[in-house]
Order: C-alpha cells, then sequence, then structure tokens
C-alpha cells in the first residue's frame, strides 16, 4: 500500500453508516470517498466493502482489515508519544465508554474540571450499557461493572458497589416496612428490565453470612436506574439500587432505607485499558483522575451507616 493516509480513511469509512457520513467525516464528497476505497481495493486485491445506497457492509476481509488499521494507527500514536518523549502533558483524543447511570451521577459532574485540568486533551464520551471490547473498537479505556472476562485488558479496580432497597416515607407509612426479604412479596417492587437478556435484575441480600438473591419485578419494571429512582421518590413502591443512586435522595429524607441489615456487597467498578510498556499520558491522566474521584470507600456508601 503506498499511500498510509487510506488508513485514517478506511477507519472512518469503516466506523460510519454510509459513504456520505464518512464523507462528512472526512470533509469530502461520497463519491471521492467511494473513488478511493476503490483504489484501495484495486491496490490489495481484495473487496472491502459491499455498497449499497443507505449502508456500508464490510466484506470479511475489510473487517479483518479494519482492525489492522485502527492497530497500525495506536502503535504510530505510541510510537510518537515515545518520541516525544510522551510529552509532560497529557494531548490528543481520549475515547472512553461508561455505563449510563454510573457515568451520569457519579463521572459526568466532574469531566468540567477534568477538561479543565487538561485543555489539550479531546474527550469523547459513550455512555452505553453495552460490553465494550475496547480492543476493536478503538476506546482507549471503557468503565466496566461486574467482572471482568476479557483477559487482553488491565482492570483497575476503582470500588466495589453497594446496594440497598428504599422507599419513600409516605410509601412506607402506608404500607409498612418489610422485615426481612421475603416480606417483599407482600409490597409493590420497583424493577429493573434487562432488555438485552430479557429478564430482571436480582435483588442481592446478605443473612448470616449467607447471599440471598431474589428475582424481582414489580407494578413497574424499568432498564433506568435514574427512573427507578424517581418513581420510589414519588411513592410508587420499594426499589433496590447502587448506593450512588440512592445517596442525596436518602440524605434529603425523600427515600428511607429498609432491610438495612441485609444489604450486601455487589460487583466492582473498574476502569480497563489495553497493556502497553508505556501508558500514554491521556490514558494516565483519566485512570488517576478517576481513581481519585471514585476511592475504594466512597461517599455514597456512608447512608449504609448513618443513624
Amino acid at each position: 500500500m503506498n499511500n498510509l493516509n487510506a488508513i485514517p480513511l478506511f477507519i472512518s469509512v469503516g466506523e460510519s453508516p454510509n459513504l456520505t457520513a464518512a464523507g462528512e467525516r472526512l470533509g469530502l464528497t461520497a463519491s471521492a470517498v467511494s473513488k478511493a476505497v476503490t483504489r484501495l481495493e484495486e491496490e490489495l486485491g481484495q473487496r472491502l466493502i459491499h455498497r449499497t445506497t443507505r449502508k456500508i457492509r464490510l466484506t470479511e476481509e475489510g473487517l479483518a482489515f479494519l482492525e489492522r488499521c485502527r492497530h497500525i494507527l495506536n502503535e504510530v500514536a505510541e510510537a510518537e508519544a515515545e518520541v516525544a518523549h510522551t510529552r509532560a502533558t497529557p494531548h490528543g483524543r481520549l475515547r472512553v465508554q461508561m455505563p449510563i447511570g454510573f457515568g451520569r451521577i457519579v463521572v459526568a459532574p466532574a469531566l468540567g474540571e477534568f477538561t479543565k485540568r487538561y485543555p489539550e486533551l479531546v474527550l469523547d464520551v459513550e455512555m452505553s450499557d453495552r460490553i465494550v471490547d475496547i480492543a476493536t473498537e478503538g476506546k482507549d479505556a471503557a468503565l466496566h461493572i461486574g467482572e471482568v472476562r476479557d483477559s487482553r485488558v488491565i482492570a483497575r479496580k476503582l470500588c466495589a458497589l453497594r446496594f440497598v432497597t428504599c422507599a419513600s416515607p409516605e410509601y412506607l407509612a402506608k404500607h409498612g416496612e418489610p422485615q426481612i426479604p421475603e416480606d417483599l412479596e407482600q409490597h409493590r417492587c420497583l424493577g429493573y428490565f434487562i432488555p438485552q437478556a430479557g429478564h430482571y435484575r436480582e435483588w442481592n441480600f446478605e443473612r448470616e453470612g449467607e447471599r440471598i438473591a431474589m428475582p424481582v419485578s414489580g407494578c413497574l419494571n424499568v432498564n433506568n436506574a435514574e427512573s427507578i429512582l424517581d418513581a420510589a421518590i414519588a411513592g410508587a413502591g420499594i426499589a433496590h439500587m447502587a448506593t450512588f443512586v440512592a445517596a442525596e435522595a436518602v440524605r434529603q429524607g425523600k427515600l428511607k432505607i429498609v432491610l438495612r441489615q441485609f444489604a450486601s456487597v455487589g460487583p466492582n467498578v473498574s476502569v480497563l485499558y489495553l497493556p502497553n510498556k508505556h501508558m500514554s499520558p491521556r490514558i494516565r491522566a483519566l485512570v488517576d483522575f478517576l481513581s481519585t474521584l471514585v476511592p475504594a470507600e466512597p461517599s455514597w456508601d456512608r447512608i449504609l451507616t448513618a443513624a
């Protein structure tokens, strides 16, 4: 391949839904992008994309080539960082994915301070609850809740989530407080629906060192923690949510914790990134920032021991 400019061009094509979108991303017309890809295909002797008027679909060879192109660009970026002695100030584009609830409630309020601290960084944040493959998707890092099954990444634990069961004082005055987890069967519960799996998130409790997992669905089931929080505050029922979601409402007296003695430790929150002998300054800046923002014993867990 004689023209290395074809590498970032093909990455843009592979990450875009159609040639028009790829052209807008590159500052070119769709026709120019199509011709450039055709020249690349002729040079490689392989068809890389299936073209239709509405969308781009990569061939098997195109998918493999896209992954190699991303790897090459990452290697070039790391080589530039080493040659430049990695520069004292983090710079460049930082692509990060994080779960919606944790990202919006915990991380997003602090991102303004992060960008002020590192003005030469451009931060691209994707908030979604999907599992991201940072090794192949071009992400620099991701926040992950739960077990890390990808052996290709480094996982730095930030904290362990803890969950509380709570309801509004008005609801509890009307319906009474559950004394043991089994009492929830007599209450209106607010469940967390997981559309991808087609089931509801279990409510986890701990009794005498033994974990109890209860599948709960109720009068309202939503795949968004903040919406469940709003419904609980409005008196719709009892909710089971992470302490970082419930903390402010509990402090303000809008929610009251029940079954406090049965609270259990939940999954870990980790920041994931790819191993490299020379961690880039932008990733190091992010990891250090998140480690300070989310300590091992976060402040929102104090509602578990507050009177």
